[in-house]
């Protein structure tokens, strides 16, 4: 089928798309799903791709070229659709979709789908019915809240099958546990299923956060033992009470004023995204859970955290009524209401859950530094190349930074970062040699076309980038030299000013500001930390022989050479001056020597300044 004859077939079946909500897939040539999207009204969001507008991205573009068939599926309400997309990604795991990694390397607290269910801590996510509660970062939490139901409640540990039939034929015999007082032998039907299906609402209370109804309703029950005089039941409940207390007591309070909610944040990377989940329930952070969501194609934030919002959906059985967001996703579960706070408890969790996606980011990143070093370097300079818009990687950018101080011995320095790392044996000073007085710009002319005349002239290699330390004004000078030298279409050139680390672009008004935490503005700021080092520890070096040398030719019959000679041995004058003769004879000879610790220790020089 010939490009024309695929527009037109797909533009046929756009035509009659409903506008209702709905789940979108596109097929490839050889029929197999390639992509699949939700939406509010499938004919505006399917059409959208079809527009000038959404090719923006050279990934999108891709897709769309590959789409060679639409199917679509209408649900009643947003939300279905939302859940539904969910499920056909994981089903299906189109191409261009969302991958979503999830820390599962944590640890879950399981209760498993059967007769008699066990509570177990697991690193296996399952789908087979069992629930499942956390994920738990904290391990030793887990193990504090097993201890607290394993203390209070007598539940059973083996994996036998306690199905009534094998009950009923007394296959089993009681175990050690059932001796020791652990289990009440449910094996032996001395427990009831009913009555252990009740010791398990209560463990999910406890799982889900809710100790305060769970309180109250022991509590209760402790009252009405006492009361008819059963004062063994009653004192066993007493201690359940007052081990939940215990365990509440050491639990993390958020604040006592909030009661049910759920927190998510999404935070943004070239080709990633990374969310977190915290479900907050009586003033206490119950769950925590981190995301990390490979993008195929450039995905939208609110498309971003509606996708996480619908996964602990599928996963917890709920979304609290009430989430607390960083921004309003695409689409909404209908009995829940989000808030994006301003100011308060609630804000702080918020940046709570932003500090945990953000330490989840740097843990993954750091894993993929060590494990794949290449691949780390080439996402660090593909996130650079696409904030600065160039054409190709950044493999190699060269820096270059103007160092005087009113007007005396000016240089300049350039560094070299290849891969994203200082290449210190390209490092290069200079001294100004055109400029008279306190002129940076004039000093940044001269420096710029003396480095790229003479790797036009020696037939080097060209950077990839250039990025001038400061502003609109030093940027203006650079490009004037790069323009000389007819380079300026051939090498990308940036200014970083220091005030606000905006990025200025040449014939641009406007600059560029890059989010506090990106990569692309820690490697510009390290190269060009590292330029005004380089440049700074130079300049003080010139400065210091410059002094040296002046002081020491003051004294008569010492020449330029014996100065040198001698900054070389103490490296400064008061060093010297604090020198005895012998020390300097054997610098510079007798004669001389004697000369100059004559002018030091002269009365005319008394030795009060120091260099």
């Amino acid at each position: 089928m010939s490009d024309r004859s695929v527009g037109e077939y797909l533009k046929k079946i756009v035509e009659i798309l409903p506008n209702q909500p709905g789940v979108y897939q596109y097929l490839d040539e050889e029929g197999t799903v390639i992509y699949v999207g939700k939406a509010k009204n499938l004919k505006k969001r399917v059409s959208s791709y079809f527009t000038s507008k959404r090719y923006e991205s050279k990934k999108l573009m891709v897709l769309v070229r590959k789409i060679r068939d639409i199917k679509h599926i209408v649900v009643p309400t947003e939300s279905d659709a939302l859940l539904l997309e969910n499920n056909l990604i994981k089903k299906l795991q189109p191409r261009y979709n969302i991958n979503l990694k999830d820390d599962k390397t944590y640890p879950w607290i399981a209760i498993k789908n059967e007769p008699f269910p066990r509570v177990f801590s697991t690193r296996r996510y399952i789908k087979d019915g069992t629930r499942y509660f956390g994920p738990y970062t904290s391990v030793t939490l887990l193990r504090t809240l097993l201890d607290l139901i394993k203390q209070i409640y007598p539940l059973r540990t083996c994996n036998l099958n306690l199905d009534e039939s094998s009950i009923s034929k007394g296959k089993y015999k009681a175990c050690l546990e059932y001796h020791i007082g652990n289990c009440k032998a449910p094996c032996l039907n001395y427990y009831l299923l009913d009555e252990y299906n009740n010791l398990i609402r209560e463990i999910v209370e406890i799982l889900r956060g809710n100790l305060g109804d769970l309180l109250s309703m022991l509590k209760e029950k402790m009252e009405v033992a006492a009361a008819e005089y059963r004062f063994e039941e009653a004192h066993a409940i007493k201690q359940k009470i007052e081990l939940m207390e215990t365990y509440q007591s050491k639990s993390v309070i958020v604040s006592t004023s909030i009661t049910n909610l759920d927190v998510f944040s999404v935070v943004m990377d070239s080709g990633s995204a990374y969310a977190n989940f915290m479900r907050v329930k009586n003033g206490m952070v119950i769950q925590s859970h981190n995301f990390e969501i490979k993008l195929q194609i450039e995905e939208e934030k609110e498309n971003i955290l509606s996708f996480v919002i619908a996964e602990i959906h599928e996963r917890l059985g709920f979304v609290s009524r009430e989430v607390v967001v960083p921004f309003f996703p695409d689409q909404e579960f209908p009995n829940s209401t989000y808030t994006i706070p301003q100011r308060g408890d609630k804000l702080k969790l918020l940046e709570l859950s932003e500090k945990n996606a953000k330490m989840f980011r740097l843990e993954k990143l750091k894993q993929l530094e060590k494990v794949d070093p290449e691949r780390h370097t080439e996402r660090i300079l593909t996130t650079l190349k696409k904030d600065l818009q160039l054409d190709e990687l950044p493999v190699h950018i060269e820096c270059f930074d103007n160092s005087n101080i009113q007007g005396s011995n000016p240089v300049a320095a350039c560094v070299v970062f290849r891969d994203a790392k200082p290449s210190k044996k390209d490092y290069r000073h200079f001294n100004v040699k055109t400029v008279v007085g306190p002129d940076d710009f004039a000093s940044m002319r001269e420096i710029i076309y003396r480095r790229y005349r003479r790797m036009l002239d020696e037939g080097e290699k060209l950077p990839n980038l250039i990025v001038i330390d400061g502003g609109k004004g030093q940027l203006s000078a650079a490009v004037e030299s790069l323009k000389k030298l007819d380079l300026i279409h051939k090498i990308p050139i940036v200014g970083l000013a220091k005030r606000m680390e905006e990025i200025y672009f040449p014939n641009d008004p406007i600059p560029l500001y890059l989010d506090k935490n990106s990569e692309s503005l820690k490697v510009l700021m390290h190269i060009r930390d590292e330029a005004h080092r380089f440049g700074i520890t130079f300049h003080r070096n010139k400065r210091s022989s410059s002094f040296i040398k002046s002081e020491i030719k003051l004294i008569p019959g010492i020449g330029e050479r014996s100065a040198m000679e001698l900054y070389g041995k103490f490296k400064t004058v008061a060093k010297m001056r604090e020198a005895s003769q012998e020390e300097i004879a054997q610098v510079v000879g007798a004669h001389r020597a004697k000369i100059i610790f004559e002018y030091f220790n002269s009365g005319s020089n008394d030795g009060s300044q120091n260099y």
